[in-house]
């Protein structure tokens, strides 16, 4: 299989890209604005130095990618995710923040869209990706930290999420499962989030 990670050179991106290597053979495409300056190309991976911005440039990077996985964040992501959606991928990851719908409550509640305004992007492009026929998974995570990777709750959209933080390694098993059957998750927003429900 070929997988594109988008946002490559990020924490979680560096993160996932390091587990990808390590427990599975597919081929790897790392993008970001400075892919090829951490990574080099070989057998496993392609490291392309691209702007999700330029559309061409894009479309070029992402072809016969079988899974697209978006770890970028900013003011932009709603243009670059309007960007990948126009060019149809196979199946799309778009990995968000919990608290875009409203749905966080009590403690963490500063996190939802309404209280911060860094959310408005991840809001903006899940609608996007929500409306349009592309065969997506949406991940809400907290606050990303290193932890257990059975360490978490996933809820659906609509319902209130465990808590407001994950460990990156649980979504590493996600996104692996979803690799593995691509129908796991299809066209849903899950949030994976620690269970705070107890602190």
């Amino acid at each position: 299989m070929n997988i594109a990670i988008l946002g490559a050179t990020g924490k979680f991106g560096i993160s996932l890209t390091a587990k990808l290597l390590a427990v599975t053979d597919h081929h790897l495409t790392l993008i970001s604005t400075s892919a090829g300056h951490l990574y080099e190309d070989n057998h496993r991976i392609t490291a392309k130095s691209v702007n999700a911005l330029d559309f061409r440039a894009l479309k070029k990077a992402l072809k016969d990618q079988d899974l697209v996985y978006f770890a970028i964040s900013g003011d932009y992501i709603p243009v670059m995710v309007d960007n990948i959606i126009n060019m149809d991928p196979k199946r799309f990851i778009f990995m968000a923040s919990v608290g875009i719908y409203n749905e966080l409550e009590g403690e963490g509640a500063e996190f939802n869209v309404d209280n911060d305004q860094t959310q408005i992007p991840n809001q903006y492009a899940a609608d996007l990706i929500e409306s349009s026929d592309v065969d997506y998974t949406i991940i809400r995570a907290g606050y990303l930290e290193h932890g257990d990777e059975d360490d978490y709750v996933i809820t659906r959209k609509g319902e209130t999420p465990a808590g407001y933080r994950t460990s990156m390694e649980s979504v590493h098993k996600i996104a692996l499962e979803i690799i593995e059957d691509p129908k796991k998750y299809s066209r849903e927003s899950i949030s994976v989030t620690k269970d705070m429900s107890d602190n």
